[in-house]
Protein backbone atom coordinates (compact mmCIF):
# COMPACT_ATOMS: atom_id res chain seq x y z
CA UNK A 1 0.00 0.00 0.00
CA UNK A 2 1.24 3.42 -0.89
CA UNK A 3 -0.51 6.41 1.00
CA UNK A 4 1.04 9.93 -0.64
CA UNK A 5 1.96 12.41 1.67
CA UNK A 6 0.89 15.58 -0.88
CA UNK A 7 3.39 18.21 -0.78
CA UNK A 8 0.78 21.46 -0.12
CA UNK A 9 -0.92 19.64 2.74
CA UNK A 10 2.46 19.67 5.08
CA UNK A 11 2.72 22.42 7.33
CA UNK A 12 4.30 25.83 6.11
CA UNK A 13 6.02 28.67 8.07
CA UNK A 14 7.88 32.08 6.16
CA UNK A 15 10.29 33.69 8.65
CA UNK A 16 11.10 36.17 5.86
CA UNK A 17 15.04 34.39 6.56
CA UNK A 18 13.96 30.81 6.22
CA UNK A 19 10.99 29.34 3.92
CA UNK A 20 10.51 25.92 5.37
CA UNK A 21 7.67 23.18 4.57
CA UNK A 22 6.79 20.33 7.40
CA UNK A 23 6.33 16.98 6.21
CA UNK A 24 5.70 15.86 9.87
CA UNK A 25 4.64 17.84 13.37
CA UNK A 26 7.18 20.33 13.90
CA UNK A 27 7.90 23.43 15.82
CA UNK A 28 4.73 25.12 16.08
CA UNK A 29 2.79 22.86 13.29
CA UNK A 30 0.58 19.95 14.57
CA UNK A 31 -1.22 17.32 13.25
CA UNK A 32 -1.71 14.17 14.78
CA UNK A 33 -2.07 12.35 11.77
CA UNK A 34 1.33 13.46 11.15
CA UNK A 35 3.64 12.69 14.01
CA UNK A 36 6.47 10.56 11.85
CA UNK A 37 6.65 7.11 10.48
CA UNK A 38 8.35 4.36 12.02
CA UNK A 39 11.49 5.83 13.32
CA UNK A 40 11.32 8.84 10.99
CA UNK A 41 10.15 11.60 13.41
CA UNK A 42 11.19 14.79 10.72
CA UNK A 43 11.49 15.52 7.61
CA UNK A 44 11.85 19.74 6.69
CA UNK A 45 12.48 21.35 3.17
CA UNK A 46 14.44 24.44 4.27
CA UNK A 47 15.04 27.29 2.09
CA UNK A 48 17.41 29.94 3.70
CA UNK A 49 18.21 33.22 2.64
CA UNK A 50 21.56 34.21 2.25
CA UNK A 51 23.93 34.97 4.99
CA UNK A 52 21.07 34.25 7.45
CA UNK A 53 20.56 30.96 9.47
CA UNK A 54 19.91 28.99 12.53
CA UNK A 55 21.79 30.54 15.50
CA UNK A 56 23.19 27.96 18.30
CA UNK A 57 20.63 25.70 19.64
CA UNK A 58 20.44 22.87 21.48
CA UNK A 59 19.64 18.80 20.58
CA UNK A 60 19.56 15.85 22.17
CA UNK A 61 18.48 11.86 21.74
CA UNK A 62 18.06 12.53 18.00
CA UNK A 63 19.91 11.37 14.33
CA UNK A 64 19.86 14.48 12.69
CA UNK A 65 20.47 13.89 9.08
CA UNK A 66 20.93 16.84 6.52
CA UNK A 67 21.08 16.61 2.97
CA UNK A 68 21.81 19.47 0.76
CA UNK A 69 19.89 20.18 -2.19
CA UNK A 70 21.35 23.69 -3.79
CA UNK A 71 24.14 25.98 -2.06
CA UNK A 72 26.01 25.67 1.11
CA UNK A 73 25.48 25.64 4.34
CA UNK A 74 28.12 26.39 7.13
CA UNK A 75 27.90 23.98 10.02
CA UNK A 76 29.54 24.62 13.50
CA UNK A 77 28.82 22.78 17.12
CA UNK A 78 30.05 22.08 20.68
CA UNK A 79 31.89 18.98 19.74
CA UNK A 80 34.37 21.30 18.01
CA UNK A 81 33.42 20.51 14.23
CA UNK A 82 33.35 23.21 11.63
CA UNK A 83 32.57 21.97 7.79
CA UNK A 84 30.62 23.35 4.92
CA UNK A 85 27.94 20.67 3.70
CA UNK A 86 27.20 21.34 -0.38
CA UNK A 87 25.07 19.25 -2.60
CA UNK A 88 25.62 15.53 -2.84
CA UNK A 89 26.99 15.54 0.97
CA UNK A 90 25.03 14.03 3.84
CA UNK A 91 25.79 15.12 7.22
CA UNK A 92 25.31 13.13 10.26
CA UNK A 93 24.50 14.21 14.01
CA UNK A 94 24.56 11.96 16.60
CA UNK A 95 22.95 14.12 19.41
CA UNK A 96 22.98 11.86 22.42
CA UNK A 97 22.85 13.30 25.18
CA UNK A 98 23.44 17.09 24.53
CA UNK A 99 25.13 18.82 21.44
CA UNK A 100 24.53 22.42 20.21
CA UNK A 101 24.94 23.65 16.94
CA UNK A 102 24.59 26.49 14.31
CA UNK A 103 23.73 26.46 10.69
CA UNK A 104 24.29 29.49 8.59
CA UNK A 105 24.22 29.80 4.75
CA UNK A 106 27.42 30.03 3.38
CA UNK A 107 26.64 32.98 0.49
CA UNK A 108 26.11 36.23 0.58
CA UNK A 109 24.36 36.23 -2.89
CA UNK A 110 22.86 32.76 -3.36
CA UNK A 111 19.99 31.08 -1.31
CA UNK A 112 20.72 27.28 -0.06
CA UNK A 113 17.71 24.69 0.04
CA UNK A 114 18.37 21.35 2.09
CA UNK A 115 16.23 18.78 3.48
CA UNK A 116 16.57 18.29 7.28
CA UNK A 117 15.88 14.80 8.23
CA UNK A 118 15.49 13.48 12.30
CA UNK A 119 15.70 10.09 12.96
CA UNK A 120 14.67 8.18 16.59
CA UNK A 121 17.62 6.62 17.75
CA UNK A 122 18.30 3.14 18.68
CA UNK A 123 18.73 4.37 22.39
CA UNK A 124 18.75 7.07 24.35
CA UNK A 125 21.68 8.51 25.79
CA UNK A 126 24.25 7.68 23.02
CA UNK A 127 27.63 9.77 23.13
CA UNK A 128 27.46 12.58 20.56
CA UNK A 129 29.35 12.22 17.32
CA UNK A 130 29.57 14.34 14.02
CA UNK A 131 29.97 12.47 10.75
CA UNK A 132 29.72 13.98 6.90
CA UNK A 133 30.29 12.27 3.29
CA UNK A 134 30.45 13.32 -0.06
CA UNK A 135 28.29 11.21 -2.70
CA UNK A 136 28.93 12.20 -5.91
CA UNK A 137 25.88 12.43 -8.66
CA UNK A 138 27.66 10.29 -10.78
CA UNK A 139 26.95 7.35 -7.76
CA UNK A 140 23.74 8.79 -7.33
CA UNK A 141 22.56 8.83 -10.99
CA UNK A 142 20.11 6.62 -12.22
CA UNK A 143 20.80 4.30 -9.67
CA UNK A 144 20.09 3.57 -5.64
CA UNK A 145 23.33 4.69 -3.58
CA UNK A 146 23.12 4.07 -0.19
CA UNK A 147 23.90 7.10 1.73
CA UNK A 148 23.01 6.72 5.41
CA UNK A 149 22.66 2.78 7.58
CA UNK A 150 23.16 1.59 10.80
CA UNK A 151 26.36 -0.41 9.61
CA UNK A 152 27.69 1.95 7.71
CA UNK A 153 28.17 -0.33 4.47
CA UNK A 154 29.43 0.56 1.15
CA UNK A 155 30.35 4.08 2.59
CA UNK A 156 27.51 5.36 4.19
CA UNK A 157 27.15 7.58 6.99
CA UNK A 158 26.40 5.46 10.45
CA UNK A 159 23.20 6.31 11.99
CA UNK A 160 22.27 4.60 15.57
CA UNK A 161 18.66 3.20 14.17
CA UNK A 162 17.72 0.41 11.93
CA UNK A 163 17.20 2.57 8.73
CA UNK A 164 18.99 2.29 5.77
CA UNK A 165 18.87 5.31 3.61
CA UNK A 166 19.15 6.09 -0.25
CA UNK A 167 19.43 8.48 -2.42
CA UNK A 168 18.74 8.68 -6.43
CA UNK A 169 18.73 11.01 -9.53
CA UNK A 170 16.76 10.07 -12.21
CA UNK A 171 16.96 11.36 -15.55
CA UNK A 172 13.62 11.33 -17.51
CA UNK A 173 12.13 8.45 -18.33
CA UNK A 174 14.81 6.29 -15.89
CA UNK A 175 13.43 3.99 -13.13
CA UNK A 176 15.65 1.90 -10.30
CA UNK A 177 13.49 -0.24 -8.25
CA UNK A 178 14.48 -1.96 -4.88
CA UNK A 179 13.56 -5.03 -2.80
CA UNK A 180 11.91 -4.75 0.09
CA UNK A 181 12.31 -7.25 2.96
CA UNK A 182 9.12 -9.11 4.49
CA UNK A 183 8.12 -6.30 7.84
CA UNK A 184 9.74 -3.97 6.23
CA UNK A 185 8.62 -0.19 5.32
CA UNK A 186 9.66 2.36 3.34
CA UNK A 187 9.14 6.07 2.87
CA UNK A 188 9.71 7.94 -0.53
CA UNK A 189 10.48 11.75 -0.63
CA UNK A 190 10.73 13.81 -4.01
CA UNK A 191 13.22 16.57 -3.50
CA UNK A 192 12.43 17.74 -7.46
CA UNK A 193 11.30 16.49 -10.28
CA UNK A 194 8.91 13.98 -10.40
CA UNK A 195 8.23 10.32 -10.12
CA UNK A 196 5.74 7.32 -10.40
CA UNK A 197 6.16 4.80 -7.24
CA UNK A 198 4.73 1.52 -7.82
CA UNK A 199 2.20 3.32 -10.29
CA UNK A 200 1.03 6.29 -7.44
CA UNK A 201 2.60 9.76 -8.70
CA UNK A 202 4.82 12.63 -6.96
CA UNK A 203 5.77 15.51 -7.71
CA UNK A 204 8.64 17.63 -6.13
CA UNK A 205 7.93 17.87 -2.25
CA UNK A 206 5.75 14.81 -2.00
CA UNK A 207 6.41 11.62 0.15
CA UNK A 208 4.61 8.94 0.31
CA UNK A 209 4.29 5.78 3.46
CA UNK A 210 4.91 2.65 2.05
CA UNK A 211 3.76 -0.70 3.25
CA UNK A 212 2.62 -3.88 2.36
CA UNK A 213 4.69 -3.97 -0.67
CA UNK A 214 7.75 -5.98 -1.79
CA UNK A 215 8.91 -4.56 -4.36
CA UNK A 216 9.07 -0.69 -5.37
CA UNK A 217 9.54 0.70 -8.76
CA UNK A 218 10.36 3.59 -9.10
CA UNK A 219 10.02 5.93 -12.70
CA UNK A 220 11.16 9.44 -13.28
CA UNK A 221 8.33 11.32 -15.06
CA UNK A 222 9.50 12.41 -18.59
CA UNK A 223 8.11 15.69 -18.69
CA UNK A 224 9.42 16.84 -15.50
CA UNK A 225 13.14 16.53 -16.17
CA UNK A 226 15.75 15.07 -14.18
CA UNK A 227 14.30 14.06 -10.91
CA UNK A 228 15.65 13.49 -7.29
CA UNK A 229 14.49 11.11 -4.55
CA UNK A 230 15.19 9.73 -1.11
CA UNK A 231 14.25 6.65 -0.75
CA UNK A 232 13.82 5.03 3.72
CA UNK A 233 13.94 1.04 3.98
CA UNK A 234 12.47 1.07 7.87
CA UNK A 235 11.91 -1.32 10.74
Amino acid sequence: MITRRPSNERGHANHGWLDTFHTFSFADYHDPAHMGFRALRVINEDRVQPGRGFPTHPHADMEILTFVLAGALAHADSMGTGSTIRPGDVQRMSAGTGVTHSEFNASRTDPVHLLQIWILPEQRGLRPEYEQKAFPEAERRDQLRLIASQDGADGAVTVHQDVRLYATVLDSGQHVAQALAPGRFAWAQVARGAVVLNGTALAAGDGAAVQGESQLEIVANGAAGTSELLLFDLA
